[in-house]
């Protein structure tokens, strides 16, 4: 049979013969815990009962499991071979009745990848966490199922724990006689089901409403983290942002809350932001903040909550028939989450944060060889893994932006309701949702479907502006472009914006027009006989997808004077504008750092200002040409100093501009500054030094031989904690030492002893842009690993590997001829892999004509 890599077309084959009616899966974890006795991995017993029907008697199906041994299978009372039906990762059944039972007894592996039962041992106090997750497809890893998401099933889960653990699962638990038995689930698909395990720290809340026909709802609330964080977790905030999204999401779906409880969990070692398993989300514990951060980090856990929160109607109550249309719940997540983070939360500017990071995600992922339309075509489940990208989510939570635009929110709010109404428990494709919003809007939905669904590629718009003899306004147009590898040109809804200074030298919008954009140029009437503006905005309010072009006089406003543009969401815009255009070989690297250097300082969002930050440092790494890359350095840490020591003591934009000021530091004097502010000879009065700062300056010092593993272990000493080990592996994986490159790359490519969080950590610190030609010599090295990594190593760690030790940072052409020469001699590798890698030569191709731009600038 097959492997684990099960396809779309195996997938429908299965769905038309089965029809799951319930699962009873019992789980005894009590080996959690206790010294491990043998050579193979720690396991747990799984026995699962499965109750379905077959639509064709005498057919033969198969079952999920991926675990080491399987001690008994028994189909309708009759005893299997496990040797003769389990091949490791499936279960064949044959001769199945109208109405069948399957009982699996499985001994399961405990993960250290975070994919299937995670397990955790923290440094600081010796405890145990265990957590599940599973999406795509590693719910198999943990009990025997049918692992697709329209074989949706009810689910009853009971769970022997060590003594003194709590367990939770997706329904209400109580502990008797030993047991933790749940409540039985609504019919939900396997990756959503979860258990999490162990002494977490939990507190509790309660959320009530009344609706108008008096009936009144009530939800248990419950929040958790391991003990060692619990002095740092604001649960109450958590709380708050929870209540204020049940409201918002009430308010408009008209569909109460299915699914009884709803507890989060902040687990350690998450491979992802959050998933959203009914009434049991699990979140990454960087969540809990165990330092001083900024508004942003608070408003981007806000937006994950509420995100999460979304999922339980798109995506939990009505769920995708298979992962080419994950995009009905992932899109339609990510917008309600900030649709709801600005109608419900004190985060009101959460557009900007939209605007600014959310779509230069999707417009990075829109531009790569491996764009696909926002419903994709997922042929099995690799492809499925590596499509929850920046098309699926931010591109998607754009175009339906884009969509409330077009249709009107009220209409685009009653198709949803009639969407969960219809279809409350079921799964769905693409033509499901647009036939509710074709009632609701009376629009035609198919052609715009078409257009923005169904084709990938990212439009830019260019204003074009002609005057009269008086200055004024003879006729403004927008011209619409697309790249020739996706010529597909859109309806754009656009707002266009004109802008002017003032007496006071504000740049101000003093006119505005929405139009719908067509074809390649489309004329804007109304603004024929405005004063002639000195800026133009072709996406104002950013309504629509696209990339934003500025015509010779707006750009040149820009560079004089982007820092006077007063609205913060047309700033954020222009900014992002600009940053396209450096990636697009437009506009030099010097000159978006000459910018970032003289404007970003009095950026009042400080969402914006930490993206530019990040911007900022690409274009110097990657964009900067070679014989100019130590003199953009040098000036970005001048400014970022110079900005630290201008900050207004104890603000965020001075806590942004300090850790802005340890990623570019490059000069001995730089390096003297932060050893001065850990040491503490040194203060900046409001700059608190705490311990999660501590780390982001020492790991500068390490890769530039500042700080030895002495000194890191001194410090390790202080913070001896799971965050700080993480730090701690980073760090010393950063030193400036071939010595310590060739263990980081022994200790990850040629060994799985070092869990997914120290994988991450390892890779983090051995990439280091100051050191190209310490890791020149792996080059080669990668692409005679990689296939061997995917093929023996989990996805999720293949993906790290192959991704994290990509030797970007020996950008030369010799480098994108030895990718181009892997990809000509492994036409045969794994699809997924090879996206991954063609992902990472198109990085590498634009980084070098990025330098070329900059290069020929003079």
């Amino acid at each position: 049979m097959p492997g684990e890599n099960l396809t779309r077309d195996e997938a429908r084959e299965r769905a038309a013969l089965l029809s799951v009616d319930g699962y009873e899966v019992s789980l005894d974890l009590r080996s959690a815990t206790g010294e491990h006795d043998g050579d193979g991995p720690r396991t747990f017993r799984s026995v699962t009962t499965v109750r379905f029907r077959c639509a064709e008697p005498g057919a033969s199906s198969f079952a999920d499991l991926i675990a080491p041994s399987v001690t008994a299978v028994s189909l309708n009372g009759r005893d299997l071979d496990p040797g003769q039906v389990f091949d490791g990762s499936r279960i064949l059944l044959e001769d199945l009745a109208p109405d069948n039972e399957l009982v699996v007894d499985a001994q399961c592996a405990y993960s250290r990848t975070g994919e299937g039962m995670h397990r955790f041992v923290d440094p600081e106090d010796g405890e145990v966490y265990l957590y599940t997750q599973y999406e795509p497809a590693d719910s198999r890893r943990v009990f025997a199922n049918f692992e697709q998401p329209d074989l949706k099933a009810p689910y009853r889960f009971e769970v022997r724990a060590p003594e003194g653990w709590t367990v939770w699962s997706n329904g209400v638990g109580e502990l008797a006689d030993g047991v933790w038995r749940f409540a039985e689930t609504k019919p939900i698909s396997t990756y959503i089901t979860c258990v999490v395990a162990g002494p977490y720290h939990y507190v509790t809340d309660r959320y009530e409403r009344t609706f108008e026909d008096g009936t009144r709802l009530e939800i248990p609330l419950g929040a958790m983290c391991r003990k060692g964080l619990a002095p740092h977790f604001d649960a109450d905030d958590v709380f708050l942002v929870t209540k204020q999204g049940l409201d918002f999401f009430h308010d408009h779906f008209d569909y109460p809350y299915p699914f009884g409880k709803y507890d989060q969990a902040f687990v350690p070692e998450y491979n992802l932001g959050a998933m959203e398993n009914p009434g049991m989300v699990t979140f990454r514990e960087e969540f809990i903040f165990r330092g001083k951060v900024t508004r942003a980090s608070y408003e981007g856990r806000a937006n994950v909550i509420l995100h999460e929160m979304a999922h339980m109607w798109f995506g939990d109550l009505v769920t995708m028939e298979w992962w080419d249309d994950l995009w009905l719940k992932e899109s339609f997540a990510d917008f309600m989450g900030a649709f709801a983070l600005v109608g419900a939360t004190r985060f009101t500017d959460g557009w900007i944060t939209f605007a600014n990071r959310r779509k230069a995600w999707a417009y990075r992922a829109d531009q790569l060889p491996s764009t696909h339309p926002i419903t994709a075509d997922i042929r099995d489940l690799q492809d499925a893994k590596l499509n929850f990208d920046g098309i699926t989510y931010a591109k998607g939570a754009s175009v339906l932006k884009q969509l409330v635009a077009y249709v009107g929110q009220d209409a685009f709010l009653e198709g949803a309701r009639r969407y969960f109404k219809r279809h409350a428990y079921g799964n769905t494709r693409l033509g499901d949702l647009l036939s509710v919003l074709e009632e609701t809007s009376g629009r035609d939905m198919a052609t715009w479907s078409r257009a923005w669904l169904e084709t990938a590629g990212v439009n830019s718009l260019t204003p074009q502006v002609l005057l009269r003899e008086d200055g004024t306004v003879d006729e403004l147009a927008v011209v619409q472009e697309a790249a020739e590898s996706h010529p597909e040109l859109r309806p754009h809804r656009v707002a266009v914006g004109l802008y002017r200074r003032d007496g006071s030298g504000a740049l101000e919008r003093y006119a505005q027009a929405e139009t719908d954009v067509q074809g390649p140029r489309t004329v804007v009437a109304e603004l024929a006989g405005a004063d002639a503006p000195e800026l133009v905005l072709v996406n104002d309010e950013d309504l629509t997808y696209c990339k934003t072009r500025f015509d010779d006089t707006s750009l040149a406003t820009l560079r004089e004077a982007l820092g006077d543009l007063t609205d913060p969401l047309a700033r954020a815009l222009c900014w992002s504008a600009l940053w396209n255009m450096t990636r697009d070989a437009l506009l030099p690297a010097r000159d978006f750092i000459d910018l970032v250097l003289r404007f970003a300082g009095r950026e009042t969002d400080i969402g914006v200002l930490q993206m530019l930050h990040a911007w900022a440092e690409s274009a110097a790494v990657h964009y900067t040409a070679p014989q100019r890359r130590e003199e953009a350095g040098v000036r970005l840490a001048e400014g970022a100093a110079e900005q630290l020591r201008a900050a207004g003591e104890g603000s965020e934009q001075q806590l942004a501009w300090a850790r802005f000021f340890a990623r570019v530091a490059c000069a001995p004097g730089d390096f003297e500054l932060l050893g001065s502010l850990l040491d503490g000879t040194e203060t900046l009065p409001g700059l608190e030094v705490d311990q999660e700062l501590r780390w982001a300056f020492l790991e500068p010092l390490a890769a530039h031989g500042a700080a030895d593993e002495k000194r890191l272990d001194e410090e390790l000493a202080r913070d001896d904690t799971a965050s700080g080990r993480r730090h701690h592996v980073r760090c010393l994986a950063a030193r400036h030492s071939a010595a310590v490159k060739a263990q980081c790359w022994a200790q990850v490519v040629e060994s799985d002893a070092l869990s997914n969080a120290l994988v991450e950590a390892t890779i983090a610190g051995f990439a280091q842009a100051s050191q190209r030609e310490l890791l020149a010599p792996y080059a080669e090295k990668y692409f005679a690993v990689i296939e061997r990594v995917w093929t023996e190593r989990s996805i999720q760690i293949g993906m790290d590997v192959v991704r994290g030790l990509f030797p970007s940072y020996d950008g030369s052409q010799g480098t994108l001829d030895a990718t181009d020469a892997w990809l000509a001699s492994h036409e045969g590798a794994a699809p997924a892999l090879r996206r991954l890698v063609l992902e990472a030569r198109d990085d590498l191709a634009r980084a070098l004509r990025g330098q070329a731009c900059d290069a020929a600038a003079g």
